[in-house]
């Protein structure tokens, strides 16, 4: 069985996996949001399989949690976090959850560099064409690593300033791999008893931002 949750609005509601981080899809109702996790059964696994990670296997869901959403989930993204997730992390879980963390960035790099600058408009992501959606997907994690007591990189303040083209300058991904490499170690830290002081337990901020570049990944895909 795989353990999934659920987070709920009248609106809106978010059915994720509680051991497979990215793999979070949203629906008008429970029913639909299941539903739509099953059909990217596959297309998860092909991120993972990407990275030489072990995909679930056709389990079918069990129902672990069911959450009351907040303005977060109404507005289109996961806001709370399963009861699973204050639970203490091992180092040895700590090491598999970074591996499909890693997977899920490695996901959004593929589909950047696959991607035209222009990308097909509709409504989802407000018309946003490449070069934002990247420098977006920064920009939150930016703000997730300080969930977990990181600075924001000044240099990468200032570059998206001048326009998102900037997420392709050498320096900038050199910043973008330190934070992301400072996410890490902050997720390491949990595992052996550190970050009592973290506002996001470890687990959470793996998800969320695993939720997030995957999320943003199969949009530039589809859009492309």
């Amino acid at each position: 069985m795989i353990g999934v949750y659920l987070e709920v609005t009248k609106r809106r509601t978010f059915a994720g996996a509680l051991d497979w981080p990215g793999w979070t899809r949203p629906g008008k109702t429970p029913e639909a949001a299941l539903e739509t996790l099953a059909d990217y059964r596959a297309r998860y696994a092909t991120v993972l399989k990407a990275a030489k990670i072990r995909p679930p296997g056709p389990q079918p869901f069990d129902l672990a949690e069911t959450l009351e959403g907040d303005a977060t989930t109404e507005f289109g993204a996961p806001g709370r976090h399963p009861s699973a997730d204050s639970v203490p992390l091992s180092t040895a879980e700590a090491k598999h959850l970074i591996r499909i963390w890693r997977a899920c960035w490695e996901a959004l790099d593929r589909a950047g560099q696959a991607a035209p600058p222009t990308l097909a408009k509709g409504p989802r992501g407000g018309g946003r064409d490449r070069d934002a959606i990247l420098a977006h997907v920064v920009g939150a994690d930016q703000a997730y690593a300080r969930m977990v007591r990181l600075k924001s990189s000044s240099l990468l303040n200032a570059a998206f300033d001048r326009g998102p083209e900037a997420i392709h300058r050498p320096e900038v991904a050199a910043e973008v791999e330190a934070l992301h490499q400072g996410m890490i170690e902050a997720v390491m830290a949990g595992a052996v008893g550190e970050g009592a002081d973290y506002r996001w337990p470890a687990r959470y901020l793996v998800r969320r931002s695993a939720w997030h570049a995957l999320d943003h990944a199969w949009e530039i895909e589809d859009k492309s």
